[in-house]
Formats: C-alpha cells, sequence, structure tokens
C-alpha cells in the first residue's frame, strides 16, 4: 500500500500554519499525518510547532541521510525526517510544510506528489507579517517587494487555496485537498 505526499507551500504571511493546524485538528486519528519540520530557529520564536536543532546538530543529522527533504532559507535550515518514507510506504497521507523554491528538488525524489499554494491579497500577507513582529516594516515591505511569480512543471497537481478570507474557508479548501473523496 502507497500513500501519498502533500507538499503545502505558500509565501509568508499567508497562513500556511494556520490552515495546516486547522486541518490537524479536524483529521485527528484518520490516516492523514502532518510531518514537523525540524528548524534551526529557536522553538520559542513563535510561528509553527517545530523540532529544534542547532546549526552543528542540523549538519550531522543533514550528513547521516535524516532528511528526506531539506533547504536553507532567510539564514535558518529547515529538514522533513526521513520517517516520512515509512508512513507513505504504511499507506498514510503525509502532509509537508515545503518552501517553494525547494518544490524542483522535492518533485525530484517524489515526482507524483501534490503541490498545494496557498497565498493571500498583498495587503493581508503585509498585515500579517506586521503582526508576527519578526521583521521591521521596512523588512516587511523588502519581502513583499521581492515576490516572484510561481509556477509548476505541468505534470504536478496543484491546488491553489485563497486564504485572504475567513479562516473556515481556507481551511476547507485544505481539507478537500487533504481528503479528495
Amino acid at each position: 500500500m502507497t500513500g501519498r505526499l502533500v507538499y503545502v507551500m505558500g509565501p509568508s504571511g499567508a497562513g500556511k500554519d494556520t490552515l495546516l493546524a486547522f486541518a490537524r485538528q479536524r483529521l485527528y486519528g484518520s490516516r492523514v499525518v502532518f510531518a514537523h519540520r525540524y528548524i534551526t530557529r529557536a522553538a520559542d520564536a513563535g510561528g509553527e510547532n517545530h523540532v529544534h536543532l542547532s546549526h552543528e546538530e542540523f549538519g550531522v543529522r543533514s550528513d547521516l541521510g535524516l532528511f528526506a527533504l531539506q533547504w536553507s532559507s532567510h539564514g535558518m535550515h529547515y529538514g522533513i525526517g526521513i520517517e516520512i518514507e515509512s508512513w507513505m510506504a504504511r499507506g498514510m497521507t503525509v502532509v509537508v510544510n515545503g518552501s517553494r523554491e525547494y518544490l524542483e528538488q522535492a518533485l525530484t525524489r517524489y515526482p507524483s506528489l501534490t503541490a498545494v499554494h496557498i497565498d493571500a491579497q498583498p495587503d493581508v500577507l503585509a498585515a500579517r507579517l506586521a503582526a508576527r513582529g519578526r521583521e521591521t516594516l521596512d523588512e516587511v515591505r523588502a519581502r513583499l517587494a521581492r515576490r516572484v511569480p510561481f509556477a509548476v512543471p505541468p505534470q504536478v497537481t496543484l491546488a491553489m487555496i485563497d486564504n485572504s478570507g475567513a479562516l473556515e474557508e481556507g481551511g476547507r479548501a485544505l481539507l478537500d485537498v487533504l481528503t479528495p473523496c
């Protein structure tokens, strides 16, 4: 029995963590599992629930081949553990909080993954980023100014979710992708 990989991505402030938490609560006990990320960001830095690793420990785990997926962004390292392969082998749907910039490499390892791009209107992104308090207003403006167009190869299954509105709307759209029947 083979499961599937759902690769969730989108710009900072789009509400990925919020939608993932919404789906996780509603799918608890099902065959949909949510992979945690290993990140070199302190666990108390806000944002998603993740496993904090020092840069050194991250490097050791990488050298040992303990990550199925890994990338760097904004001065931090992110990894998804190889345990996801065991979960998929057991027929589970595995949900990963990924990176748009790393999608091509993820497709190399998992060509049949389902990509989910969560986005929001620019004014909504700006307000959410400012509310997080991790960046100055100038840094938020710079982050939004460097947004690049997003495209995926034509053979990739892609779901687009606009999370500019109510949580229930975006959350239901994500649930539809995760539980297609």
